[in-house]
């Protein structure tokens, strides 16, 4: 019982000191695309999670590099994605310097999420489960991407 209540107590403290740096991470994000759909919005600017297997480039198999749907850097290229049958798009590596992480403790769990380098939005989570040499996988919201292939 009492080893219950404490996880929850700081499960929620945790959340309670937490909102405050939220709020004003969001605060220093600035939109760049000013076409932006609600739902980009949403995943981008509050740390949202699009729907699994609603994203298009769940199929795009090109040769290409993806790119932040705000502005425009370019992430990971299309050699390091893979189906890791989670329902968003995956990839084994990002370009170097494409991101900067932070520890997640939403939903009761530890967690790597990880921002566009440029313009600070959320993109997804990082897990180390992935099938590259680094075992990473860059588990990414599809509607933060945008897809340019090769010509």
């Amino acid at each position: 019982m009492r080893r219950k209540f404490l996880k929850l107590f700081g499960t929620s403290f945790l959340t309670f000191f937490s909102l405050p740096y939220k709020f004003l991470f969001a605060i220093s994000k600035k939109i760049i695309n000013k076409n932006l759909t609600d739902e980009q919005k949403n995943v981008l600017f509050n740390e949202g999670t699009e729907r699994p297997y609603s994203s298009e480039l769940l199929n795009e198999k090109r040769e290409g590099f993806y790119h932040c749907a705000n502005c425009g850097a370019k992430l990971f290229s299309s050699n390091s994605k893979f189906d890791s049958g989670t329902g968003w798009p995956s990839f084994t590596e990002a370009l170097p310097g494409a991101f900067k992480t932070k520890i997640d403790y939403s939903f009761g769990m530890k967690r790597t999420e990880y921002h566009c380098a440029n313009c600070g939005v959320h993109h997804g989570h990082v897990f180390d489960d992935g099938p590259g040499e680094n075992g990473k996988r860059f588990c990414n919201n599809g509607v933060c991407l945008i897809f340019k292939p090769n010509n």
